[in-house]
């Protein structure tokens, strides 16, 4: 059986349907499983072991109507490769007009994808063969396991410590974590202010001055990681620490993940780099504003979400620009109380035997 999926980004999209990917390949050992995915969210999934073929392509052509094999993927090799298989079954995770043509021009014999109450551009489902219902109030894994299970027939895994994320690490990733971590003796905690949206973002000074907590409660020193675009917020965030126990570091993607495995703690809001923390099974302690816990954070009932919930604009709100702004206002006492509360079920899952999620 030939297998398309379709996901083109962001990071933490890709991160959400690797769990998918394991369910299928577990089922379907033989099958030849292809992804399609943005060039610029690409590196997760580079050199995936349950991956037949890789897919990059650019869609900023999609931005022009109408859609054509020509406007869709330039240059034309890019529709050839896409083509290069027959597939049985193409499934669109994204829920895009964008993804759904994608899913519609590989010619496979079908596509799936979710049902019109469940996507994100509803006009797309008339771009698909096959719709699936899933549950709409849940966790954006679960959704995607649902698609699977909907559209392949195949059993999906519904507990969270069952969840598999697939990310090939190499040896150079491995040596990004060690470079990252020189000088740090013990435990270490990674503090990450960036995020896409201003409506995600934490103090950057609330940052620092957790920094120097952790280290005074916790004995924890701090990596602040930042990624492109990025590096003045981290550099405010040392500029107000004052323990002298926080460093700034920029690793890879890849080189992320294999740092997190290593960590006591992540402390960050709704960013790649949370969703990759969770991923590689560090114990996580979200900020969570203008986005939701349950269905972008973490799936772990031992993973904190870090939120106000005194407040009435916190529905649905999605806000990009806000003039209150007032659901990421919260104090570095707060935060430091539920990291706490993080560190001590690790280490009451440690002396249990709990199996970690990974």
């Amino acid at each position: 059986m030939r297998i398309l999926i379709v996901k083109l980004g962001s990071i933490g999209d890709i991160v959400h349907t690797l769990p998918s990917l394991a369910a299928i390949r577990r089922s379907l050992p033989r099958a030849e499983i292809s992804w399609v995915v943005e060039r610029r969210a690409a590196e997760i999934l580079r050199d995936n072991p349950l991956l037949n073929r890789l897919i990059e392509v650019d869609t900023k052509a999609l931005r022009r109507w109408p859609v054509s094999g020509e406007t869709l993927l330039a240059p034309r090799q890019q529709l050839r490769r896409l083509r290069a298989s027959s597939f049985d079954a193409a499934l669109d995770f994204q829920g895009l007009l964008k993804s759904a043509s994608i899913a519609r021009l590989s010619k496979a014999k079908l596509t799936y994808g979710f049902a019109r109450q469940a996507l994100r551009e509803p006009s797309s489902r008339f771009l698909l063969n096959k719709t699936v219902r899933v549950p709409l109030r849940s966790h954006v894994i679960v959704k995607n396991l649902a698609l699977v299970e909907g559209a392949l027939g195949l059993p999906v895994p519904t507990d969270p410590s069952e969840f598999e994320f697939p990310i090939a690490l190499s040896a150079t990733h491995e040596r990004e974590a060690d470079q990252a971590l020189a000088g740090v003796d013990d435990g270490f905690a990674i503090l990450n202010p960036g995020g896409g949206w201003p409506t995600k973002l934490w103090s950057a000074e609330r940052f620092g001055a957790l920094a120097d907590e952790l280290w005074t409660h916790h004995g924890l020193s701090s990596l602040v990681t930042y990624g492109p675009g990025e590096r003045a917020l981290a550099e405010t965030v040392l500029s107000v620490s004052r323990s002298g126990k926080a460093r700034a570091v920029s690793p890879s993607l890849k080189g992320f993940f294999a740092l997190a495995k290593r960590a006591s703690l992540y402390v960050g809001g709704d960013t790649g780099p949370t969703h990759l923390a969770i991923a590689a099974g560090t114990p996580v302690a979200g900020l969570f504003g203008p986005t939701e816990w349950w269905r972008n954070g973490s799936p772990r009932s031992e993973d904190i979400c870090i939120e106000r919930n005194d407040i009435n604009c916190r529905a649905d709100c999605h806000r990009r620009s806000c003039s209150q702004w007032i659901c990421m206002d919260i104090s570095v006492e707060q935060v430091l109380n539920f990291a706490g509360e993080r560190l001590r079920r690790a280490q009451e899952a440690g002396r249990t035997g709990s199996r970690r999620f990974a």
